[in-house]
């Protein structure tokens, strides 16, 4: 018994895993109707990216300034009123979402906003006057400069970018390349540790093939299965109008990934054989790789967003190489580890 046949016994066996399908059918749909649902996923994402317009009722001493600047945003109308309490009577007859009152202190304008107790509207107001006080500090940097001594540090530029180009390249598309790869692990883990408790791995140890071969063909399957999801979710979401760039690069990526994911899980597996405990610190442990790549000079989701819309450089590359050349270092490592645990070890 190889390599080979040890990977379609498991291929079989996982067909008939409800959960695995489930999951790769949830992975289908998102990527499959991606363009419906980035409409309706990119409110929560960006609550103020689009939907109905939010009045809002301003007075005080600086209200032209804060209303300038709000009629820079998109989904914002703000009204001036006489005084606050105009203002307050507007809010409470429901022709205002919000309340703001701007005035000028010390040479700075200060604003209060009395907002609705209603999530999802208190949710529309706060992000949409929070991009018009970031406007209006814009505007106030810019004015105030002319009359400074020196040249302050110059604001970076305003960028108009779509919320749902940034959900669909930093949020849509990073989720389908890690997701199979942290399936593919969970996968080795249940599938070793099953082995191991149902007594079938000692049956397996007759047959010709090895202990090595035997984790390989698991592992090596799971680990090869991740990229081709990425491939069949590249043509659904070039389907649906989302372009993705760098095909290649995200292939060895996601490869190089996988089978980081199936080295842990397998050397997890065979050295904590209770089904259990493995699944449970592989989880933490795959979150707390994650976590920690926030060190790496660019974050792996970055690097995948990066990839996607053509705008790698030459660190992402490095990242790519650098997880390709960890994967087989890794790889080779399980090779010889496990070649030297005695298999009565496992019973």
């Amino acid at each position: 018994m190889s390599r080979t046949t040890i990977a379609r016994r498991e291929l079989g066996s996982l067909s008939r895993e409800k959960t695995i399908v489930l999951a790769i059918l949830i992975q289908l749909i998102i990527a499959g109707f991606s363009s419906f649902l980035v409409v309706g996923l990119t409110s929560l994402y960006d609550p103020g990216g689009g939907g109905e317009e939010i009045q809002v009722a301003v007075t005080g001493e600086a209200a032209d300034e804060l209303i300038a600047a709000g009629n820079e945003i998109e989904g914002l109308n703000p009204v001036e009123y006489r005084d606050r309490s105009n203002a307050r009577d507007g809010f409470d007859r429901g022709d205002a979402a919000a309340v703001a009152v701007a005035e000028h202190r010390n040479g700075r304008i200060e604003v209060s906003v009395e907002a609705p107790q209603s999530s999802l509207q208190k949710t529309l107001v706060v992000v949409r006057l929070r991009a018009a006080l970031e406007q209006l500090e814009r505007s106030e940097r810019r004015d105030r400069a002319a009359h400074l001594d020196f040249d302050p540090i110059p604001l970076p530029p305003s960028v108009d970018a779509s919320p749902y180009f940034g959900f669909t390249y930093t949020i849509l598309v990073p989720l389908l390349v890690f997701l199979p790869v942290f399936i593919s692990g969970a996968v080795v883990v249940d599938s070793v540790t099953e082995e191991v408790e149902r007594g079938t791995l000692e049956l397996l140890r007759v047959t010709p093939a090895s202990l090595v071969e035997i984790v390989e063909g698991k592992a090596g399957l799971m680990a090869a299965l991740a990229p081709l999801q990425l491939l069949l979710w590249v043509v659904l979401l070039g389907a649906n109008g989302i372009a993705i760039s760098n095909v290649l690069a995200l292939v060895v990526l996601t490869t190089a990934a996988a089978v980081l994911a199936a080295v842990f899980a397998a050397g997890l597996a065979v050295t904590v054989p209770v089904r259990q405990r493995a699944q449970l610190t592989y989880s933490f442990g795959a979150l707390a790789a994650f976590a920690a790549a926030t060190a790496l000079p660019e974050h792996p989701g970055t690097t995948v967003a990066l990839l996607a819309i053509d705008s790698p450089t030459l660190v992402t590359y490095v990242h790519v190489a650098g997880y390709a050349v960890l994967a087989a270092v890794a790889a080779v490592a399980l090779r010889v580890g496990i070649g030297r645990i005695d298999s009565e070890t496992l019973g």
